[in-house]
């Protein structure tokens, strides 16, 4: 079974939305980034491609091409997708945790599954969204970032198929 992890994180600054799990949440402040900076959905992102051996997010959609410029990281998020399910794989499941001093997010986290589930055409009971502090340690506790870490284990159905062949 193939597993990926990605991490990501981004100051938080004034004058942009706050986009995680890909909902916007209500905050003064949002993160920056060359995209929308939504660091859960890029570490998703990176995990799968890293579970299928496809590199990472900045490989695929480089911050030096304005093409991505203020690019909607779903968008980015069901790209990647495609790209590693012609691969002949299926995702299997999604854990992740959102380190955020502030705000809070718990009353988000099934809204962000389910956004996180529609974008990947997969059930929402596949995706787990944890929300967490840094009990007051370092930028995150300083709430000067949110950072994002997911695993991700996929199926590899060309393995699967082979594999029934030879059974039989």
């Amino acid at each position: 079974m193939p597993v990926g992890i990605g991490y990501d994180i981004h100051a938080l600054v004034e004058g942009r939305k706050l986009m995680l799990g890909g909902v916007q949440i209500p905050y003064e402040r949002g993160c920056l980034g060359h995209s929308d900076a939504d660091p859960l959905l890029h570490a998703i992102t990176d995990a799968i491609l890293g579970a299928a051996g496809k590199g990472d997010i900045g490989e695929l959609f480089p911050d030096t091409d304005a093409k991505w410029k203020d690019a909607d990281s779903a968008m980015l998020l069901k790209k990647a997708w495609d790209l590693v399910r012609e691969g002949g794989y299926e995702i299997e499941n999604i854990d992740t945790n959102v380190i955020a001093q502030a705000p809070k997010l718990g009353r988000f986290k099934r809204k962000m599954e389910a956004r996180i589930a529609d974008i990947l055409e997969i059930r929402t009971s596949q995706v787990n969204v944890k929300a967490r502090t840094n009990e007051g340690f370092d930028a995150l506790g300083r709430k000067e970032a949110i950072a994002a870490q997911a695993v991700v284990s996929l199926r590899d159905m060309k393995s699967e198929v082979r594999s029934q062949r030879s059974e039989v």
